[in-house]
This record gives C-alpha cells, sequence and structure tokens, in this order.
C-alpha cells in the first residue's frame, strides 16, 4: 500500500523520514526536558578524526586553499584608519575548490558518509553554492545528487545568482527540481527522500560542521607557521550558522582560542523571504540577514532534527553591511586586487574593510572565504534585475539604503562602515522561543548550563532573561525575514 502522501501526512512522518535519510539517531542525544541536547557528543558522533577529514578532502580536490594577503586594499584601509592602525588583510580563497566555495568542505563530509553507508544517491534543498558543491562530490563518487531549489517568483521571473547556481548543478551532473518560492520546499524534500531512500546531505547535520572544521584549521595553522601568530580576528559571512560553527571550532581545535569570530551579513530588514513580492527584489541570496537572524534566535528550525550549526555559541561579534557596500567591494577586490571573486564573501570582506581599521597595523584579519563568480552571480545581472524590480540604485550614504527599494553604492571606502547587531537581542529572543515552547517552567540546571553555552553567555543572563519571560509574549524575529535553507 502506498503512504499517504498529503502534505499532513507528510509532515506527520517527518521525524522518521528524517531519521532514515540521515542514519542518525537524534533523540540519543536528547536531554530530559526538550530544551537540552548534548551538543558536543552529536558533534563528535561521525566516525572521522580531523585528520581522517583533511585526507577524505584532499582525495576528493577539496582544502589546502591559498590564504591570500590583500596588500593593496590593506594600504587602502590604512590611509583613513587612526594612526598605527589598519591590520593587514588577508583572504581565505575558498573558490579554489572544485564547486568554487568553501561549501566543498560540507558536501565533502556528506557524501563521504552517504557513500560509506551504502546510499545510492543524495539529495539536498538549497539555492546556493551548496548545490553545486553536493554535485561536484556525487559525481566524484559516482552517486546521484538531486538538488531542490526555490528559483522563481510567481511571475516565472528567476533570480539571477540562483539560475547560475541551478546551471552549475546540472553541469556536474545533477537532477534539479526547481520551484518557486513558498513551503512546498521540504514536503517536497521529504516526500523524495522517502520515495528515493537517497540520504540526506542537510547543511546542518555534524557531518557537515565537521567538514568545515578544516577551514578553521587551515587558517590558524598557516598564520602561525607564515607570521608567527594568530589572526585578531576573522570575518565568516554569516547564513544559517554552520560557516561560523565550523570555523570557530576548527580555530578553537588548532589553539587559536584568541581569534574574535566575527559574523557579517547583509542587510535586508524590511523583506520577508518566503514572500513572493520580496523574493527578487533583494540582490543577495545568501549572507543576509533573512537568514542570519532567525537562524541565530531559533536555529533548529532546519530539515533535520537538530541543527549542529549554532551561530550564536560561536560569535563574538555580528555586524551587517550594505547591498551597495558589497557591491562597491566586490568592484574593489577586481580593481585593486586583480581578484573577480562572488558576492557571499565579499560580504565579509565589505566588513573587513572597516573592522581592520580598528586593530593595530601588525596584527592579522582573515576573511575567511571567497566563492566563484559567474553571469548571475555578477553586480551586472543582480542589478539589472533590481532596476527591473523598480529598485532604484545611486550613490550616497549608507543611511539612505532601503532594502527592495534603494541600493546606495558608497563613492569612497573612507565612507563605507558596519553596523553593530546587539548580541543580547538576539539572545533574549532566543530564550523567549524556547520558553514559550517549553511552557515558561523553571529550569534545571543542566538546562541552563546549556543555554549559556549555546547563547555565548552566563548563567546569570540566562536565569534572568529566563524569569523576564514568564507571562511575555513571544516576539516577533528582530527583522521580518525569515526563510529556508541559509548557508
Amino acid at each position: 500500500m502506498m503512504p499517504d502522501e498529503s502534505y499532513a501526512a507528510v509532515m506527520t512522518r517527518r521525524t522518521e523520514i528524517m531519521r532514515r535519510s540521515v542514519g542518525i539517531d537524534y533523540e540519543r542525544y536528547e536531554l530530559d526536558g526538550g530544551i537540552a541536547f548534548d551538543t558536543e557528543a552529536l558533534a563528535e558522533s561521525p566516525p572521522y578524526s580531523i585528520e581522517d577529514v583533511r585526507q577524505i578532502q584532499l582525495r576528493h580536490k577539496v582544502g589546502d586553499t591559498p590564504l591570500l594577503e590583500l596588500t593593496r586594499l590593506t594600504e587602502l584601509v590604512r590611509r583613513s584608519a587612526p594612526a598605527g592602525k589598519g591590520a593587514r588583510i588577508l583572504v581565505k580563497d575558498e573558490a579554489a575548490n572544485p564547486s568554487g566555495s568553501f561549501k566543498a568542505r560540507r558536501a565533502s563530509m556528506c557524501l563521504a558518509h552517504a557513500a560509506d553507508q551504502g546510499f545510492r544517491g543524495v539529495i539536498a534543498a538549497t539555492s546556493g553554492n551548496y548545490g553545486a558543491a553536493v554535485a561536484s562530490q556525487a559525481a566524484m563518487y559516482g552517486l546521484k545528487a538531486l538538488i531542490l531549489q526555490e528559483v522563481f517568483d510567481s511571475a516565472g521571473r528567476g533570480q539571477p545568482e540562483v539560475l547560475e547556481k541551478t546551471r552549475a548543478c546540472e553541469a556536474y551532473g545533477a537532477e534539479v527540481w526547481q520551484l518557486t518560492v513558498g513551503p512546498e520546499l521540504f514536503y517536497l524534500h521529504l516526500l523524495l527522500l522517502e520515495e528515493t531512500g537517497y540520504f540526506n546531505a542537510s547543511l546542518y547535520t555534524p557531518y557537515a560542521m565537521l567538514g568545515v572544521e578544516t577551514l578553521g584549521r587551515e587558517i590558524a595553522l598557516e598564520c602561525a607557521e607564515r607570521f608567527g601568530r594568530h589572526p585578531a580576528a576573522i570575518i565568516a559571512t554569516h547564513s544559517g550558522g554552520g560557516n561560523v560553527t565550523g570555523t570557530a571550532r576548527g580555530l578553537r581545535g588548532a589553539g587559536a582560542t584568541d581569534t574574535a569570530v566575527i559574523g557579517a551579513s547583509v542587510d535586508l530588514t524590511g523583506l520577508h523571504m518566503a514572500s513572493d513580492r520580496d523574493f527578487n527584489r533583494k540582490s543577495f541570496t545568501t549572507g543576509h540577514t533573512g537568514f542570519g537572524f532567525p537562524f541565530s534566535v531559533d536555529p533548529d528550525r532546519v530539515d533535520v532534527p537538530r541543527n549542529s550549526a549554532r551561530g550564536l555559541r560561536y560569535l563574538d561579534r555580528y555586524v551587517t553591511v550594505t547591498q551597495g557596500e558589497v557591491f562597491f567591494t566586490t568592484q574593489l577586490l577586481a580593481d585593486l586586487e586583480g581578484m573577480e571573486r562572488g558576492p557571499a564573501g565579499n560580504t565579509s570582506l565589505a566588513a573587513a574593510l572597516v573592522v581592520a581599521r580598528e586593530f593595530d597595523a601588525d596584527e592579522l584579519v582573515v576573511v575567511q572565504e571567497t566563492e566563484y563568480t559567474g553571469a548571475g552571480k555578477h553586480p551586472t545581472a543582480q542589478l539589472t534585475l533590481a532596476r527591473e524590480m523598480g529598485v532604484e540604485i545611486t550613490v550616497g550614504r549608507r543611511n539612505e539604503d532601503r532594502p527592495g527599494e534603494r541600493i546606495v553604492l558608497p563613492e569612497t571606502v573612507d565612507e563605507m562602515d558596519v553596523t553593530e547587531v546587539d548580541l543580547g537581542r538576539l539572545r533574549r529572543s532566543y530564550l523567549r522561543r524556547v520558553a514559550a515552547r517549553a511552557g515558561r517552567r523553571p529550569l534545571a540546571d543542566y538546562e541552563i548550563e546549556f543555554l549559556a553555552a549555546d547563547l555565548n553567555t552566563t548563567p546569570d543572563f540566562v536565569q534572568v532573561e529566563w524569569a523576564r519571560s514568564a507571562g511575555a509574549r513571544q516576539p516577533a524575529v528582530p527583522v521580518s525575514a525569515t526563510g529556508g535553507a541559509g548557508g
């Protein structure tokens, strides 16, 4: 008898479908009460050491990417920095991976495990670089790859960057399902996992996080060898939390415990990622607040029972930049360093051009990834679509930028800045959500300990804010932006 394929029935079976398709018994890691789980045990559950990971990645053309010093951009920043300030800016050139982004590291371990467990194929629901990474690694392993993407609005307009990634996925031999924006993505993901018996190559499994740890480890070890010190700061484009989580764990594992981990997102405040109207009014498909904020305050809103990417657990600081600043930085990188790269890595580079002014000139600030560029990722394609959607393109001050209405390009690097995100506010929003789901009951000591660690804060903060949440209404996400698969 065929199983009921109605939306309600499939959603009822979601936990069992996900368990079979990932091969992880998440209940083993749950602690009593439904709030806390053993994050370290889950992170360490893959049967691979960090050296195993490195060897698997090298055999599949992943990792050991160049760490490049951006001397001309550093010189430009120092012109506007206080005397003695302006850290040396370096970039980890992850575009050198076979699929052109750091996502190859995540995909490498998902595909390695799928192959080890005898799966015939893998499925990933993603509109980003991860789809191309999964398709590329699947080709090396001889496995089938099925990629689900949100591509079109209801008028049939395709987002140029997503269409570019569709082309990349198909070039590696993947089967791509293109969807309009809406809730059907997760439903179809579950339905296809059940029908095919394929592995769920989720962005948010411990295999994916383990694959990114080599990125942080390589940066720490190479900086120590070449410069005699670890970076003062790593700036990572922040979306779903995996980039920050894997890099931070890799840094710590390599001894770089004093390196500040700074997340950076494009400010898309006011745009709703699941809105048909707003879908093509944003010029960035990842690395923006529409993922960075919701995934920070509600990390387990993903396609597996527990998310191994925990952004707030590892962030020391979080900043945003404007769309115009990222476009401007993209052109600066090409003009001054002769490197044409895609928008995701240039988000963190835009932040680095500002943050580097705060550090001494002999310190290191590392932008921990780049991505490849292509026709759909290029600023020309994105700005052309923006104009077609009625978005104004102008030169001016950053406070005049209005996501979905106006993209403002800075005139000089001196006019660039960052906006600090209040991590305390995100932590309080996280706690209010957990409290609402738990019925605002008193917390056990181990739950306080878990929440303090997951929020990178103190037990006192947790207890005070939990007490305040009693009787409080659950707030909205701190931006009107929610969405599906982030990075």
